[in-house]
């Protein structure tokens, strides 16, 4: 018995050897603006800034403070070193592992299982949270560091259920109810899947604690109406970030209709199954077809419906089994229902359903096998273990994971496009050029692809041919306002600037909110001596977007020719906190505040 408490350190040790090789890297895609570029992480202090995370288009901290408020921690700790960034990733991780763990624990020795599966409720727990672990399709929420946003939601989702059962037995339910409620708090200011917190607990009192609803809200309804406050902070933070109306814009902008959303999603949800059990391939980002013929909707709703449908039997059955059901579907369901995301797939949206389908597989295989299936735990979480070490490896740079994407879906346009967006910011312009083309081959209707070809073509001065890709991605895409700012790029680099500044107001008639387009125009305004015009624009670049470093840059020198020096000095010093390395705006302080 004494050794039991070394229980939990087996969990601890099994996330270490998986993730052993992950501190390395670099900061890749979302980490790059949520991090590096994000200057509310900067201080610590005032506190209510690290609680402001910036609003410009679709950062993963947008809407969740507590996100930004560890990337500040973490700033504050080591700055811009990626490594203890990684370990506090691999912290939460393994933290979520140990509340999984006495969650299964103290689950199977309740009454309902404890006749069952109570002599073997340490080690069927251990196999859970170990095979959690290891498991890799956790990587994404893990080694992607931005992703902890999964991560550290998920743990404080699992620390609500957990704190929630250590009440229901205890002399003091107060002190843990308390804590459940904190959790469920401290989720909701993390990512909006914690929704679903409290309707969990209710289900899991349901399940194992009451006899009916009734009595569940009869004997704790002062928690649940507490849990339940909690969404009017989630409430808050969303709306306060607008991410609802990015939500929706996101998906108007790639011509996405929520019923297009929900009939594609039961055939992602069941490529999640098979990952969970069979977890290959893994990729970063990878293009899903919408689900747009009868052959590609209707088989895998049946096998959905199937599934929903067994879930609710189960529960009217017996509440216990039906619960795993639950967990998995409601987890799942913000991002795999009708609200209609930017992409249909991620590896990371499995972060907590997983735990679903590994309680079931553990249970499954010892009511099959009794203590015999405990060898076969040992074995899957070596080979997990050893997946997830080798996946980790592609995580050192933004290129790997496109070149690896690429290779395992040769097929898909978005991953040659992704691999050449890699290529293009590592310098590899003509490379690139041959991915988007690679990208066009298989979809030439590619509106993506098309722009990001004209943009690459017009790095190396080849300006007709990226007006001619522009005109094709605005053939396919009418609405297409990036497509028009790199049309009025091509244009200016022609030094046609007039008819450049037609594309940039087309760009911004179409979007209002396009920073970029906004930045643009004002640098052809300057070319043509409209000072003052630019100055308004590059203005409001900032409003939309304040941490854009070039365009307090641009704004500086503006106002300097314009005499205004004391404001041009603080667009200099703005510039140099959101990039500490533009040697241009340091040269221009030191110009006009020479060293004394």
């Amino acid at each position: 018995m004494k050794g039991q408490k070394f229980i939990p350190l087996v969990v601890v040790a099994a996330g270490l050897l998986a993730y052993h090789n992950s501190f390395t890297g670099e900061f890749i895609s979302d980490d790059v603006g949520s991090i590096p570029e994000n200057p509310t992480i900067r201080h610590l202090w005032p506190i209510w800034q690290c609680l402001s995370p910036p609003h410009w288009g679709g950062l993963t901290v947008e809407g969740r403070p507590f996100i930004n408020l560890s990337l500040a921690v973490n700033y504050a700790l080591g700055g811009l070193h990626v490594w203890g960034y990684h370990a506090l990733n691999l912290t939460v991780h393994i933290l979520a592992g140990l509340a999984l763990f006495g969650i299964m624990r103290r689950t199977l020795l309740q009454p309902a299982l404890r006749e069952r599966f109570g002599g073997a409720a340490n080690a069927l727990a251990l196999a859970t949270a170990v095979l959690w672990t290891v498991h890799p399709l956790q990587t994404e929420a893990v080694t992607y560091i931005i992703q902890r946003a999964e991560s550290i939601m998920g743990l404080f989702y699992l620390l609500t259920l957990y704190c929630f059962i250590r009440g229901g037995g205890s002399r003091t339910p107060r002190v843990w109810y308390s804590l459940s409620v904190a959790a469920c708090a401290l989720g909701m200011a993390s990512k909006e899947v914690m929704v679903s917190a409290p309707v969990m607990v209710l289900l899991y009192d349901r399940a194992f604690l009451s006899r009916s609803f009734v009595e569940a809200w009869r004997r704790r309804w002062p928690l649940y109406i507490a849990l339940a406050s909690t969404w009017i902070l989630l409430a808050y933070v969303e709306l306060s970030a607008g991410d609802f109306g990015t939500t929706f814009t996101n998906a108007r902008q790639i011509h996405r209709t929520w019923w297009e959303y929900l009939a594609t999603e039961p055939g992602v949800i069941l490529y999640y199954l098979r990952l969970s059990v069979w977890p290959s391939p893994l990729c970063w980002d990878r293009a899903w077809p919408i689900a747009r013929t009868w052959t590609s909707i209707v088989p895998p709703s049946v096998a959905v419906v199937a599934l929903l449908a067994a879930s609710v039997w189960a529960w009217r059955k017996n509440p216990v089994w039906g619960f795993v059901g639950a967990w998995f579907f409601l987890i799942l369901a913000p991002s795999s229902s009708f609200i209609p995301l930017h992409e249909s797939i991620y590896e990371h949206r499995m972060y907590l359903s997983l735990a679903a389908v590994v309680s079931l597989v553990v249970m499954g295989s010892y009511s099959l096998l009794g203590r015999e299936s405990l060898a076969l735990f040992v074995v899957a979480a070596i080979g997990l273990g050893f997946l997830t070490w080798r996946r980790n490896q592609d995580y050192r740079s933004e290129l790997m994971l496109r070149l690896d994407a690429a290779a395992k879906f040769p097929d898909d346009p978005l991953a040659h496009n992704n691999l050449g967006v890699a290529l293009a910011k590592a310098g590899r312009i003509q490379e690139a050029i041959g991915q988007y083309e690679e990208s066009l081959q298989i979809d030439p209707d590619f509106a993506l692809a098309q722009n990001n070809l004209a943009a690459a073509l017009g790095k190396l001065g080849r300006t007709q041919e990226a007006i001619e890709h522009c005109i094709q991605a605005l053939r396919i895409r009418p609405d297409y306002a990036e497509a028009h700012d790199n049309w009025g790029n091509a244009l200016a680099q022609g030094g046609k600037y007039r008819e450049a500044i037609e594309q940039y107001e087309q760009a911004l008639r179409i979007r209002p909110d396009y920073a970029e387009a906004h930045y643009n125009l004002g640098a052809v305004l300057v070319r043509l001596g409209r000072i003052s015009e630019a100055i308004e624009h590059w203005e409001q670049a900032l409003r939309i977007r304040p941490q854009y470093a070039n365009a307090h840059y641009s704004l500086g020198l503006a106002l300097e020719r314009s005499g205004r020096v004391g404001e041009a000095i603080t667009h200099y010093e703005q510039a140099l906190q959101i990039n500490p390395n533009m040697v241009e705006a340091r040269r221009r302080l030191e110009h006009l505040r020479p060293v004394q």
